[in-house]
């Protein structure tokens, strides 16, 4: 167990490239189950969720070739084992993604109830009726393991309506579909820019798939895959929290290939708030001088900041703009509508003197600016661990942060690159 000491007060300086996807290189890892030819990756970011997924794969017989920090071959040649491990399965969200590429390729897969981020409950039953209506006969044990079986050897083609658009339960839908025999409907898909990335790479492989994008995808099975090159899109959350951590530090960042055309939202609600960033051919430049005052809806009324599925403010960056706007001029409504437990971190900033009151499971009233003083902290989550260590960081005096192997799951190397950059954060053994 390790944990951050985090120096706050100092400013930023110089450059930051983000990571590749971490959303996205889940399913396209996945994905390489679905071809017997080698699939080389690009820009994979080097944190424990993909290192998990990495060896989950590993131990169903997939041959692994790391060939540098970022970038990976992968061959899934015959063998493949039906079980993935247990333990490690239990530690992702992401590992419920084999499901539709090992029916593809086995015709069964045995797969606990995945693990990820507690910030409410994740439901599955979108992934069962999706995989159900194209032909997956579906058993549940005890509620904590299922087995799956697909008795045509074959997905069927059809029209899906999705009941949630769920973005896991997309991609299994999609890899599913690009095996099936005829040309899939998928209706209420998920959009975000991880499933485009997924869409592209399985086009890629041969699949025909259009409306990426979209929440319609129309989708041709092909009777083989091959395999492909890919490239990971930069991480958008990442660069979201980049530029929040920027605006309470004063500092002045560029955030290069910074993926403009998925933040367009991110940069509205930024704005909403008082930042304001400045395109640079394909980077994004947080300058040092932010107003940093929340801007009111007409006639003065109190604005709301409200996540939703893409291309509305990603759930993933409503703790960072918590953060920000304890230290922003003026009042804000926090709305978090897709998670019921997102919100519960909010007493460790209120411990640290934001002005917060916390009304329900999904909203939270933030009256700024609030000087922030340093405390001991633990982290739930991911996204809620870099919210913490953003408010470190612009916290007076020195804050201890518990549990950051959460951080270090969806944030590759996140001390060195910020220490890099002016930061004080030390990482030390518990």
């Amino acid at each position: 167990m390790e944990k951050f000491i985090v120096e706050g007060g100092h400013e930023l300086k110089g450059e930051i490239t983000p990571s590749g996807n971490k959303n996205e290189a889940l399913p396209v890892l996945a994905a390489a189950l679905l071809t017997g030819d080698p699939v080389t990756l690009h820009n994979v970011p080097g944190i424990n969720d993909i290192r998990d997924m990495l060896t989950l794969l590993e131990g169903i017989g997939v041959a692994v070739e790391r060939q540098g920090p970022h970038d990976v071959t992968l061959r899934s040649a015959e063998g493949l084992a039906a079980l993935p491990d247990k333990e490690i399965a239990q530690r992702i969200r992401g590992s419920f993604l084999l499901a539709a590429p090992l029916l593809a390729r086995l015709g069964e897969v045995q797969l606990p109830v995945p693990g990820g981020d507690r910030i409410g409950f994740r439901r599955l039953d979108t992934h069962m009726l999706v995989l159900e209506q194209m032909g997956a006969e579906v058993e549940t044990r005890s509620g904590r393991h299922y087995r799956l079986r697909l008795p045509g050897g074959r997905f069927t083609a059809g029209h899906v309506f999705l009941d949630e658009a769920s973005v896991t339960a997309t991609e299994n839908a999609v890899m599913a579909a690009v095996c099936a025999k005829g040309t899939t409907v998928l209706e209420n898909a998920a959009c975000e820019p991880h499933v485009q990335g997924l869409c592209r790479m399985l086009g890629a492989m041969g699949a025909h798939i259009e409306g990426i994008g979209t929440n319609r995808l129309e989708i041709e099975g092909v009777d083989q895959l091959s395999g492909c090159e890919h490239t990971l899109m930069p991480d958008h959350t990442e660069v979201g929290s980049f530029i929040g951590m920027a605006a309470v530090t004063g500092s002045d960042l560029l955030i290069r290939d910074a993926g403009l055309e998925h933040l367009r939202m991110t940069r509205l609600v930024f704005e909403r708030l008082g930042v304001r960033c400045v395109e640079q051919g394909p980077h994004l430049r947080v300058p040092a001088d932010q107003e940093l005052a929340i801007q009111s809806d007409l006639e003065g009324a109190v604005p709301k900041i409200d996540d939703g599925p893409w291309p509305a403010f990603p759930s993933d960056l409503t703790s960072i703009a918590t953060v920000v706007a304890t230290q922003c001029q003026g009042t804000v409504l926090i709305f978090e509508k897709m998670f019921e437990n997102r919100l519960f971190w909010v007493d460790r900033l209120i411990g640290m003197g934001a002005r917060i009151l916390l009304c329900d499971l999904h909203r939270a009233v933030v009256i700024g600016p609030s000087r922030l003083i340093a405390g001991n902290l633990a982290t739930p989550d991911i996204r809620a661990g870099m919210a913490l260590l953003i408010a470190a960081m612009c916290a007076e005096g020195t804050s201890e942060i518990q549990n950051i192997q959460q951080i270090d799951r969806g944030y590759e190397a996140i001390d060195q690159r910020l220490n890099a950059l002016g930061a004080h954060i030390r990482r030390e053994r518990m």
